[in-house]
């Protein structure tokens, strides 16, 4: 059984962000830069179901500029047997992931992808529900823990009123939350071991798929800032305010 991981590079999610002078985006130069963490769950996932003698091999992917080959040693670190790099300069939105990963995935024959349920950099949680739409397959997004038997995905997933239990036929889309597991600690052997696993590197033009936007960001500016708060004497002294200051009631 093969497992198809695919990891982004992002803002590390320790790093406070800034928007860029010209409010054209966020800033990322000499920004430290990490596996975003949804993904980092899937890909510790995709290792434990390998562990347990149901996952074969893991093949890890990414979509980004050369310096995401970074991104990929990690996940290789964690467990993932090779990976590929689409590499590209370009700015590529959720729906050109999924057809990226829909090019990956029809070349690989994976019978599961295991992805991040978003990025934590634009917060789309896209790519998963497009990527099954464009292949076909069933999908389980948000999910808190994952089942793998007899050609069916049993994944428990978070809802509003609690959680869902669904089973799908696989080759099916997985998306992963916070609960799902912990994931590891990468350790120097692993990391040593990593940089002798294979890394393949093509472009988005050899898969056939034309990665330019089709949405424009006008301008990115910070929240404003809050105000502080005062003390009230009593409870009539904050009704007169909330009414006619805050103007809420």
């Amino acid at each position: 059984m093969k497992v198809l991981v695919p990891v982004k590079r992002v803002v590390d999610y320790n790093v406070k962000v800034r928007v860029k002078a010209d409010g054209t985006g966020v800033e990322t130069a000499n920004v430290k830069m990490s596996m975003n963490p949804f993904d980092e769950i899937a890909c510790e996932e995709a290792v434990r179901l390998k562990e347990a003698g149901i996952v074969t091999e893991i093949v890890a992917v990414s979509i980004g500029p050369a310096q995401a080959q970074e991104t990929l040693r990690t996940a290789l670190a964690i467990g993932a047997d090779r990976a590929i790099l689409v590499e590209t300069a370009a700015e590529v939105q959720p729906l050109a992931v999924a057809k990226i990963l829909q090019a990956i995935a029809q070349a690989e024959s994976p019978q599961l992808v295991i992805l991040g349920k978003q990025a934590i950099d634009d917060d789309s949680n896209q790519t998963g529900q497009m990527l099954a739409a464009l292949l076909g397959w069933p999908q389980a997004t948000f999910a808190s823990k994952v089942k793998i038997a007899e050609g069916n995905a049993e994944v428990t997933r978070e809802v509003d009123g609690g959680l869902e239990t669904l089973s799908i036929r696989l080759p099916a889309i997985v998306t992963t939350d916070l609960r799902l597991n912990e994931p590891r600690y990468v350790t120097l052997p692993n990391i040593m071991k990593a940089k002798k696993k294979q890394l393949d590197v093509t472009r988005p033009e050899a898969l056939g798929v034309d990665v330019a936007p089709r949405l424009k960001t006008l301008k990115v500016e910070e929240p404003a800032k809050r105000k502080g708060g005062v003390m009230v004497k009593d409870v009539a002294d904050l009704v007169a305010k909330l009414k006619n200051e805050a103007k809420v009631i």
